[in-house]
């Protein structure tokens, strides 16, 4: 094609010219991707990112797909997908993560996929929501369906700078459901992009569970810290 001719698609890590035949290297060529550290989380039962939620909420299963820190491979494509406006390259994300758990048991019993909300002036701002658009990719892989009920009810600062009790207090009442129609009797599969101390998906998960009867709650994100 000629776009591609004019602005060749190029890996977002090693900047190799991609092929415009192959779909699967849309934005990060075989071997990047191959080279992103998988946790492996999702084969083992008590696993690290488990253990953030271990008494504090009621949980089916939990997982991070990629390890995630600040500088590498991953921060890096992280900061493409949630600043730079690829929008795209986070639904690309998505499904790669969605494929590769597919062929597990991790997703075998998910009814639903509920994404972590932005609130809408955020959102406004950037233009997307990152997660949604994870979420997005994650579905196409796995053929279930993304609800959006799970709202921000207020703006809230960004996590990353904050102590664990400044975290919790930042995201106290901050979510609220739209409905539970869709919801109810289902086992939620809530995503996130990042997973660091759990705060956020602490606060979700237990808006979920106090709001929409009888479901069931495991949870997703594509990194999470070591």
């Amino acid at each position: 094609m000629i776009i591609d001719f004019l602005f060749p698609r190029v890996c977002h890590l090693c900047g190799t010219r991609i092929s415009s035949s192959l779909e699967r290297e849309e934005f990060l060529c075989s071997s990047c991707l191959a080279r992103l550290p998988r946790t492996l989380y999702h084969q083992r039962e008590g696993n690290p990112m488990e253990m953030r939620f271990a008494g504090l909420i009621p949980f089916e299963r939990a997982t991070g797909h990629f390890f995630y820190s600040g500088g590498s491979e991953l921060s890096q494509l992280m900061q493409d997908l949630k600043y730079r406006r690829f929008r795209n390259f986070a639904r690309f994300m998505g499904e790669k993560v969605g494929e590769e758990l597919a062929m597990t048991g991790f997703m075998s019993d998910i009814d639903v996929i509920v994404p972590i909300p932005m609130h809408f002036l955020k959102k406004a701002k950037r233009g997307y929501n990152q997660t949604e658009e994870i979420a997005a990719g994650v579905a196409k892989a796995t053929g279930l369906r993304v609800d959006m009920s799970l709202r921000a009810q207020r703006p809230h600062l960004t996590q990353t700078a904050l102590s664990t009790e400044a975290r919790q207090k930042n995201l106290k009442d901050v979510f609220a459901l739209r409905s539970t129609h869709n919801l109810d009797g289902k086992h939620i599969l809530l995503l996130d992009d990042v997973c660091t101390t759990g705060t956020t998906l602490t606060e979700a998960a237990s808006t979920l569970l106090k709001g929409a009867q009888g479901v069931k709650v495991s949870m997703l994100t594509l990194g999470v810290t070591f």
